[in-house]
């Protein structure tokens, strides 16, 4: 049974055995900052299963998270239009509707059943990543240069492990972060994690305006 959340769908699952099966994708696009956690699930094997139903509904996949919450398990596949990050789109005009977020859980449902990735019973969630999507690379920072972000440091810049600031661009493997005054440089591969960060009434470029995660 289907549940509307938020912008996103949902619905119980409880997985049934079957016959592995793989599509040809390139789980790297994937990597670079730490990942939503899977709770040792195979991320690769799940982009594989995930990738390509995504894009066949014409949207691209952002991240894939699974999580306990009060009602159980939750697996989270957050997506945007085809696109959006070849074209730079702000979060508003990427964001799916729920038409697509629906059409995608009805066919990914059985795509999981048939590999059986996840041993136990969870919920499956389909929804844009909100206006505080989280940043997952390179062409992430570049993307949403003038935008407000979080960055949680696995080593410290300026005695910091955590900054806030406006996105500055990227060069030579290191984003800038303006912070006020002062400008911190943050090596790519000492970033753990990165989100954007949502500024009530902002109008930069008429983003972020409306929130879509679950």
């Amino acid at each position: 049974m289907f549940a509307a959340q938020f912008g996103g769908f949902q619905r119980a699952r409880d997985p049934k055995r079957g016959p592995r099966f793989f599509f040809a994708f390139d789980p790297a696009k994937m990597t670079g900052l730490q990942s939503s956690p899977l709770h040792g699930i195979d991320r690769d094997a799940l982009v594989r299963v995930v990738e390509p139903v995504v894009r066949a509904h014409g949207a691209e996949l952002v991240d894939l998270e699974l999580k306990p919450d009060q009602n159980g398990w939750v697996l989270r596949v957050f997506v945007e239009k085809a696109g959006a990050s070849a074209n730079n789109m702000s979060t508003r005009d990427a964001a799916v509707n729920l038409e697509l977020c629906a059409n995608v859980s009805h066919d990914l449902s059985p795509a999981l059943d048939v590999v059986d990735l996840i041993p136990h019973a969870y919920s499956l969630e389909v929804s844009s990543p909100g206006v505080e999507r989280p940043l997952r690379g390179e062409r992430d920072f570049v993307r949403f240069t003038g935008q407000k972000a979080k960055l949680r440091m696995r080593n410290p810049v300026a005695g910091q492990r955590v900054l806030v600031g406006t996105l500055d661009g990227v060069a030579g493997g290191v984003v800038r972060v303006k912070e006020g005054s002062r400008v911190h440089e943050a090596p790519l591969d000492s970033i753990d994690s990165a989100r954007l960060v949502f500024e009530f009434g902002s109008s930069s470029d008429g983003k972020n305006k409306k929130k879509h995660r679950g």
